[in-house]
């Protein structure tokens, strides 16, 4: 198995939406979870390729767009809010070996505050 499918695999395992986005705002890959919701439950067609703005309205994309400043210079995961489902919100900084921001995930996770 290479490393590519590897990595698919444990990304798709986790029970949460997880969708990469490289810094020109394009989804690179959303994992089972983000296809399940984006495609079966939201009824968008394929996003990868796309913009994460397709999916968003101007109020988060100015949330997504400032949180993506802060990951630039050199910050860390950031809250971004509460989804319409109740999830929390978050965006997650990938670097490459020189720590410049190649990218960043949305990651969701339940709120099981009340």
């Amino acid at each position: 198995m290479d490393q590519a499918t590897m990595l698919a695999h444990i990304l798709d395992s986790f029970p949460y939406r997880i969708v990469f986005v490289d810094c020109d705002h394009v989804v690179r890959y959303l994992n089972r979870a983000a296809r399940y919701h984006y495609y079966q439950v939201r009824g968008y067609g394929d996003l990868v390729g796309k913009s994460i703005f397709d999916c968003h309205n101007e109020r988060s994309r100015r949330i997504i767009v400032e949180a993506v400043d802060k990951l630039k210079n050199h910050g860390n995961e950031t809250f971004i809010g509460i989804s319409q489902d109740n999830q929390r919100m978050y965006l997650n900084p990938v670097r490459d070996e020189n720590g410049e921001l190649v990218g960043y995930f949305e990651r969701f996770e339940l709120n099981l505050r009340k």
